[in-house]
């Protein structure tokens, strides 16, 4: 019998569209509520509110995706802001034809995996002292279960499920068919225990892109960019 098709378990948010990260050192509040073509219109025009904007619009999901292929969340950092340089480098490379979310996330995914064929990734880091022993020990059952499927079938189930972006967005971001997406999805959830999708949607910390690892993002990528010195982040606090 069928598993049917699992339904996104999370909503598509942005990690940084509220004024409280605003306050936090991160851009104004009414650059961070402006849509993706204008702040990109800016970006190309040079103005680094605009492309701190964009950056902590997506990184979360650029850091999921590329987390999915590399088991090292360090790795992944770098992967994400790879693909940053290489989008914000030459923004003329992107027309608004897609997505520019999936546009991204495609840079990273690919960012990733050639990270992984130079065997540049490290071990993988060490857990965050934070988290409880029990919910340490539940993130890496997640992690090991879902970390043993196929990557073409990880990347898909990071994705739709844990990112909850549809399956149209997916397919845009991996550069395959929707088709494709439907049928990787159908065989990780045939790989997978019933309740992994449940699981995930209340587990502490899984593929999260923590507040100080996205400040560390923002300002490195700024810091590589022309000019990218003239404008000071400043760090999350404790």
């Amino acid at each position: 019998m069928s598993t049917p098709m699992l339904e996104p378990v999370t909503q598509v948010r942005s990690l940084e569209t509220s004024d409280a990260r605003a306050r936090r050192g991160g851009a104004p509040a009414a650059t961070v509520e402006l849509p993706d073509l204008l702040l990109i219109e800016r970006a190309r025009g040079g103005e680094e509110r605009a492309i701190e904007a964009l950056i902590r619009r997506y990184s979360r999901r650029m850091f999921r995706v590329a987390r999915s292929v590399l088991a090292d969340d360090d790795a992944a950092d770098s992967a994400v802001q790879d693909a940053y340089l290489a989008a914000f480098g030459n923004l003329n490379r992107y027309t608004p034809t897609g997505k520019f979310a999936a546009w991204l996330t495609r840079l990273a995914f690919n960012q990733a995996r050639a990270l992984r064929a130079s065997a540049r990734s490290g071990p993988p880091a060490p857990a965050p002292a934070a988290l409880a022993a029990d919910e340490m020990q539940e993130r890496r059952a997640l992690e090991q279960a879902i970390g043993g499927l196929p990557e073409v079938f990880r990347t898909v189930f990071v994705l739709r499920v844990v990112e909850g972006i549809s399956s149209i967005e997916t397919a845009a971001s991996l550069g395959v068919h929707e088709t494709t997406v439907r049928t990787r999805m159908y065989r990780a959830q045939r790989r997978l225990a019933p309740d992994v999708a449940s699981r995930v949607r209340v587990a502490p910390g899984f593929l999260e892109l923590t507040p100080e690892r996205l400040d560390r993002i923002v300002k490195r990528v700024l810091a590589q960019l022309p000019h990218g010195s003239m404008l000071t982040i400043s760090a999350s606090p404790p």
